[in-house]
C-alpha cells in the first residue's frame, strides 16, 4: 500500500485551531499572511504567537504573496516559521537569495494549475525549492487568485507534473472527505494541503477534519 500522505490544514486562525488540526493528525499548519484575495488571513503578530507553541515535528507553513527575497526574509524574521509557502510567483534570481540566506528552512513554491504552461513553470522551479504545491487559481487575473479558491483543477495536470518533478509534491484546490480518495489515486502526491473543505461558516469543523483524515486513511466514517 502506498504511503498516506502528509496533510496540511490550512488557514490556521487561533492556537485552538493548531490543536485541533494536530489533535486529528495534521503534519503541517499554514498560517495566510496578507493576501489579494482569499480566507484565512491573520496578523503576523499572530502567525508568530501560533508558530511559537506548535512543537515539532509539526511543520508551520507562513503564506505570503510577497515576491522579493529582502521582503520575504523581513516577514520571516517576524513569524519564524519552518516553511515558507510562496503564493505568487518568485523570479528564480530571488528563489536562490532566499536558500542562500535560510539554509535550515523549507521553501514551497504555488504553481496555480491552468493549463499545461503550469507544467513547464513547475519544472522550471522544481530544482530550486524544497516542495512544489498544485493549487487552484489565477496569478493573471487583476485581483490575484493566490489559493483559497476551494475548486478543484486539472488532476491529470498536476499528475504530470508530479511525475516530471524530483521534488515533493502537495496537491491542493477544493479537497474534501468526498473527493480526496480519488484525488490521491489519480495525483499520488507527497501531501494533501486544504482549508475549507474542513470549515463550516469558517470555522474549523472537527467532525469535518476526522471525516477528511478517515477518508485519507481508508477508514470508513459510516
Amino acid at each position: 500500500m502506498a504511503q498516506r500522505p502528509r496533510v496540511k490544514i490550512c488557514c490556521i486562525a487561533s492556537l485552538e485551531e493548531a490543536q485541533l488540526a494536530m489533535g486529528c493528525g495534521a503534519s503541517a499548519l499554514g498560517l495566510v499572511s496578507a493576501m489579494p484575495s482569499g480566507p484565512g488571513v491573520i496578523s503576523d503578530a499572530l502567525i508568530a504567537s501560533i508558530a511559537a507553541q506548535v512543537p515539532p515535528p509539526t511543520a508551520t507553513f507562513l503564506l505570503t504573496a510577497r515576491r522579493d527575497a529582502a521582503s520575504i526574509l523581513a516577514q520571516h524574521a517576524a513569524c519564524q516559521t519552518t516553511t515558507i509557502q510562496l503564493v505568487d510567483r518568485v523570479p528564480q534570481a530571488e528563489l536562490r537569495l532566499l536558500k542562500t540566506a535560510l539554509p535550515d528552512v523549507q521553501l514551497v513554491q504555488v504553481i496555480h494549475v491552468v493549463d499545461d504552461g503550469s507544467v513547464a513553470e513547475a519544472e522550471a522551479l522544481a530544482t530550486l525549492v524544497d516542495a512544489l504545491l498544485l493549487d487552484s487559481g489565477n496569478p493573471s487575473m487583476a485581483v490575484k487568485e493566490l489559493g483559497g479558491t476551494g475548486r478543484t483543477h486539472d488532476w491529470r495536470l498536476s499528475r504530470r507534473i508530479r511525475d516530471q518533478v524530483a521534488c515533493p509534491v502537495y496537491l491542493a484546490g477544493g479537497l474534501t472527505s468526498a473527493n480526496v480518495g480519488a484525488a490521491i489515486d489519480a495525483v499520488q502526491p507527497f501531501g494533501l494541503d486544504l482549508c475549507s473543505g474542513v470549515r463550516t461558516a469558517g470555522r474549523l469543523d472537527p467532525l469535518k477534519l476526522q471525516a477528511f483524515f478517515d477518508a485519507v486513511t481508508g477508514r470508513s466514517t459510516g
